[in-house]
């Protein structure tokens, strides 16, 4: 039920002390109007009286006591928490701080390695001199068969890197008209074997001539087939422009 009465509202244990007091009057009271009381029993009913409010604001203050006591611990407890709390923080901060700056450390640790490292490296590769480059492979070497086609194209090769005209077409007409291929043919018969020097080979040379257009790289054997046709081509350019103008005996 709501306090209208504008007055402060009695805990339990006030309560409970003005229902002593009143109890106490309301004895005395009676004992007071009873004929024949005597006085000893309104002292007894006084002392009773006496008895009981001491009794009843004894235990109000234990109350209110026991109330601030248990305030004051929860209070105590709650600073105790949040001081725990605190120094636990502040013990967290600091532990990351230090993770923090020992990584930082670490890494520029590791990158002062790495460079190092790489000067290293460096000067070891700058030690090293370079190394000189390889020779290019010598192209292997043509082989040509051993016949008068043969004959022929290795004839040709070497009068083009000496600059000797010449065709194979040219050169395999004369070769069948004076000894049809033979490189041993040797002529006995004409002028030049009456003055003592016959043409031999596969284009008919003379020994002077040979010797006179004998071609660097060549065998100095006149009856050598390739040594007689690059020798012959020599002398039919120079005497002809090409081996490729001749069409008779030359």
């Amino acid at each position: 039920m709501p306090n209208i009465s504008g007055l402060p509202r009695l805990t339990r244990t006030h309560k409970l002390s003005v229902a002593g007091v009143a109890a106490a009057g309301a004895a005395a009271l009676v004992f007071s109007i009873v004929p024949g009381a005597d006085a000893d029993q309104g002292k007894s009913q006084a002392t009773a009286v006496e008895n009981v409010k001491p009794v009843a604001f004894s235990a109000v203050g234990t109350a209110a006591k026991t109330q601030q006591a248990t305030i004051t611990q929860q209070a105590d407890n709650s600073a105790a928490k949040g001081k725990a709390e605190a120094v636990a923080k502040k013990a967290a901060a600091e532990k990351a701080a230090k993770a923090k700056a020992a990584a930082a450390a670490k890494a520029k640790a590791e990158k002062a390695r790495a460079a190092k490292a790489a000067a290293s490296r460096s000067e070891v590769r700058a030690a090293i001199p370079a190394a000189a480059p390889k020779p290019a492979a010598k192209p292997a070497a043509k082989v040509y068969p051993d016949n008068l086609d043969g004959w022929i194209r290795e004839s040709l090769d070497i009068m083009a890197k000496k600059g000797i005209p010449g065709s194979y077409e040219g050169i395999h007409r004369n070769i069948m008209r004076e000894s049809s291929g033979n490189p041993m043919a040797i002529n006995n018969w004409d002028i030049n074997a009456i003055n003592g020097t016959p043409s031999k080979g596969l284009l008919q040379v003379i020994q002077p001539t040979f010797n006179a257009y004998h071609v660097e790289g060549t065998s100095w054997n006149l009856y050598d087939p390739v040594a007689n046709i690059t020798a012959a081509c020599n002398y039919a350019a120079d005497r002809y422009g090409s081996m490729d103008n001749v069409n008779s005996a030359y």
